[in-house]
């Protein structure tokens, strides 16, 4: 046994403090070589609630639920509305799955060098899962940038196996999520949802990404319930031309036109200089 083991083997000091510099390289290296090996050269990100299920689970739940005895009526009523909220809320589940696989289908048969617009997501349950399920239903690639959590999130089983990714430090996790994405498309959710939306939103409005990038809101029933953004204009807090940064739909048909048009006119034709290079070398501003 080696008691001076090399310092990068000394898993003492690869967890202390002094090393966090090299953890935090990691975790952009690790990403940039399997990008690179499974040739993927950019991505449609997924957002949305952890806490949606699919329409097959919540209709389960239900009907357990209704056939179960013993509970004072009060927290039979309180639950049977919560189960009933979740099955209307797995329609979201279904969409974002629908909208995933149609992605994937069309982007794999793009004729391209590389894999383009593969779906990515942040790797847990909810509509992340049916995103990452959607895209395996095709056939195709799909990419979980999954995050350590003192209640740890497990990764969904249906990423692609070599591109499940466990990141400690938030700010690699949401560069990955911006470094690749050409558009996002956010569903319901809850304060994660919405801190990746307007990180995102801040950084197309300050132009500090060197791309154009469609952010699209699915489901206005639940964001026009969550927020109004038109008044930031109105006080001019925000321009007015800063509430074109998000385009609302309301169907998967809707949004992957959406996607589809977007795509082609700013990411395929004609192909700007940094989609020629490979993953990990696109340039940001500054």
């Amino acid at each position: 046994m080696n008691d001076h083991p090399l310092a990068y083997d000394d898993t003492e000091f690869m967890e202390s403090q002094e090393a966090r510099p090299i953890r935090i390289l990691a975790e952009y290296l690790d990403p940039l070589r399997r990008f690179k090996a499974h040739n993927i050269q950019d991505t449609v990100v997924f957002f949305g609630s952890a806490r949606v299920l699919s329409r097959h689970l919540a209709q389960r739940n239900l009907s357990r639920l209704q056939k179960t005895t013993g509970r004072s009526q009060s927290d039979y009523k309180a639950a049977l509305k919560r189960s009933r909220k979740a099955l209307e809320w797995s329609r979201y589940y279904e969409d974002a799955r629908t909208l995933a696989r149609q992605l994937t289908t069309w982007s794999m048969a793009l004729e391209a060098q590389r894999h383009r617009f593969v779906v990515c997501s942040g790797g847990g349950p909810g509509i992340m899962e049916a995103a990452n399920r959607g895209a395996k239903e095709a056939g195709g690639k799909s990419v979980g940038l999954n995050i350590a959590l003192p209640f740890e999130q497990a990764p969904n089983r249906y990423i692609t196996k070599d591109l499940v990714f466990n990141f400690h430090y938030f700010f690699m996790r949401k560069f990955w999520f911006a470094y690749l994405a050409k558009a996002l498309v956010i569903f319901p959710g809850g304060f994660g949802t919405i801190d990746e939306m307007f990180e995102i939103l801040t950084l197309a409005q300050t132009r500090k990404l060197s791309k154009k990038l469609l952010v699209i809101l699915y489901g206005s029933e639940y964001w026009n319930d969550v927020f109004r953004l038109e008044p930031l204009a109105e006080w001019g807090a925000i321009n007015d031309e800063d509430l074109n940064l998000l385009c609302r739909v309301d169907s998967v048909g809707d949004a992957f036109d959406q996607l589809q048009r977007h795509l082609m006119k700013h990411h395929m034709v004609p192909q700007t200089a940094q989609e020629t290079k490979a993953p990990g070398i696109a340039k940001t501003r500054g």
